[in-house]
């Protein structure tokens, strides 16, 4: 797979409010996308900072993959994204190569893009997001 680059830098949150606040205010982020994402349990917002993204991810639920993570690790780091030009080619690509894919048929994420997540034990302990551009 040859990806374009880092789309974004996925955060959980606990509090988007709050997060939102920080981010503005000690990095100059502004506010490109902000919407809930029911299938994937979560209320995201995407920051740009820059030229680049960040996504912050608040969960709405203790049962799902944020509420999980949060409740395991606590806010921080949850994934890295990798921008493709067609996320189920990429998929069937790392699959094909070994890696355990979670969603071999992409799925609309925020902003209803294609997006589709790489088990963090194939890729040393990081969920790797891949993402149509």
């Amino acid at each position: 797979m040859q990806p374009r680059g880092i789309h974004h830098l996925g955060v959980a949150v606990d509090d988007l409010d709050s997060a939102l606040s920080t981010y503005e205010r000690l990095f100059g982020a502004r506010l490109e996308h902000r919407e809930t994402v029911p299938d994937q349990g979560v209320e995201a917002a995407s920051l740009r900072i820059g030229s680049d993204r960040v996504e912050l991810l608040a969960s709405l639920g203790d049962d799902t993959p944020v509420g999980q993570f949060l409740a395991k690790r606590g806010p921080g780091m949850h994934h890295v994204a990798y921008e493709v030009p067609d996320v189920a080619a990429a998929v069937h690509e790392l699959s094909a190569l070994g890696a355990d894919v979670i969603d071999m048929e992409p799925r609309a994420g925020l902003d209803g893009q294609a997006v589709s997540f790489v088990h963090p034990d194939s890729v040393h302990g990081v969920l790797v997001e891949v993402i149509g551009g």
